[in-house]
């Protein structure tokens, strides 16, 4: 949630930074704006009636004390009438508050400066490519067929045990997914990442917290009896860890890590580009996280980007990394780098990970700030990445190593599979 004073401070500005994400916000931030300055100064009559009844009160007391009981009560009527204006004026306060913040957090944050201006996915800028696309013989099967010739994932059985979207690892591709996620975690916590182990069903304070709630509630799958959520991400109970705190200066960054199953409701067209593990309902993921200090938010963004980066370079994976283009972020970013892997098989290339700088965004919404050593409060930078989400990664590394013998585990998984060969 973008904070009042800053939009009072720069309303143009927001305007036009939130043009780069394609939306029209001069009604919206109009809106904020006088909704703001309306509240301010029902406030400002609210002080001034409280101010004036506490007078009354002292006033009445002195008059008590010197037997001038009939002023006294005079002025226990006027005393009377400010407490039942002042309460009439603390309910439509309530009201205009209530109705400026229903409005704050529908707008979206804005993207920092070097965020490309585009509407579609085509117009990301790429930074940066690393790697040798392989050359497949002409027989080379895409993974649906590979996770069925070889049993490594049964998506009939998710269907019939929940539903389309939910898949079952079996053999060695339950291996592979397990080696993965152990991976995954060895080197994030030997890069300095705390290892937790959250809840996957979050509540309201939680989805709104980073952002999820009211923007992506059909996006997410609710368990209505009890009002939770099923998360999207480990981002947001990690992050949540950290709401209504305040760290000292002195504990930033705080990295976090851990590992989920993820969910989503987001349902795709039929075709290649959403068959077998290239879009699912659940999936499994391991997410870094960071509170960071202001100043220090964007050398930590590209800290993480190169992280995520050397994690594919170790699984010998072709990848390139995309700067968003406004039209192609979320609701809560300033900045997206998006990691796509090459699949050699489709031909074409999969997004892998999302590593975004959120500034204050969340951390407004969080109420999570730190202190500098001067005592000063302020707000925390939040940041997270998929590092790595599993799916596309499994459906490269099967159909980029795929041989007459079988499918090849990189050398740096084979200690945790205990295989070197799928076949």
């Amino acid at each position: 949630m973008l904070q009042l004073q800053y939009i009072r401070d720069n309303k143009e500005e927001v305007i036009t930074r939130l043009g780069v994400k394609n939306l029209d916000a001069r009604t919206s931030v109009e809106k904020i704006l006088d909704l703001d300055a309306q509240r301010r100064k029902l406030q400002n009559e609210l002080d001034t009636q409280l101010n004036e009844a506490n007078v009354l009160a002292r006033q009445i007391g002195e008059l008590m004390k010197t037997g001038k009981k009939p002023e006294a009560e005079t002025l226990k009527a006027q005393s009377s009438a400010l407490k039942e204006q002042a309460k009439k004026l603390e309910e439509t306060l309530r009201t205009s508050e209530e109705e400026l913040n229903k409005t704050l957090v529908l707008l979206p944050n804005i993207p920092n400066h070097l965020v490309p201006k585009g509407r579609t996915p085509e117009e990301n800028e790429t930074v940066f490519t690393h790697g040798e696309i392989p050359l497949l013989p002409d027989n080379a099967l895409p993974h649906w067929e590979l996770i069925t010739k070889y049993n490594l994932i049964d998506f009939e059985l998710g269907v019939k045990l929940t539903g389309a979207g939910f898949p079952v690892y079996t053999n060695k591709g339950a291996r592979l997914q397990r080696a993965l996620i152990n991976f995954f975690l060895d080197r994030a916590t030997a890069a300095g990442y705390m290892e937790v182990q959250p809840p996957i069903l979050v509540n309201e304070a939680s989805g709104f917290g980073t952002g999820q709630l009211p923007d992506k509630e059909g996006q997410m799958y609710h368990v209505g009896v009890d009002n939770l959520y099923l998360i999207p991400t480990a981002e947001v109970p990690i992050t949540n860890m950290y709401r209504d705190v305040i760290l000292k200066g002195t504990q930033l960054p705080v990295k976090n890590c851990g590992y989920t199953p993820c969910f989503r409701r987001e349902a795709g067209a039929w075709g290649a580009h959403v068959r077998g593990l290239n879009r699912l309902h659940q999936f499994d993921k391991v997410e870094i996280v960071q509170i960071a200090h202001p100043s220090k938010s964007y050398e930590i963004l590209e800290e993480m980007r190169q992280y995520v980066a050397s994690l594919l370079q170790e699984l010998n994976l072709p990848f390139r990394i995309l700067r968003l283009c406004g039209g192609d972020m979320s609701f809560a970013s300033a900045m997206t780098y998006d990691l796509e892997v090459y699949s050699a098989a489709q031909k074409r290339w999969l997004e892998v990970s999302s590593v975004s700088n959120f500034e204050s965004f969340q951390s407004n919404r969080l109420k999570l700030r730190f202190k500098e050593a001067e005592g000063k409060s302020m707000l925390a930078h939040t940041l997270n990445g998929s590092a790595l989400a599993l799916p596309r990664i499994v459906a490269a590394l099967l159909e980029n190593n795929q041989t007459p013998e079988g499918i090849r585990i990189p050398e740096v998984l084979v200690s945790y599979t205990g295989f070197d060969l799928i076949s």
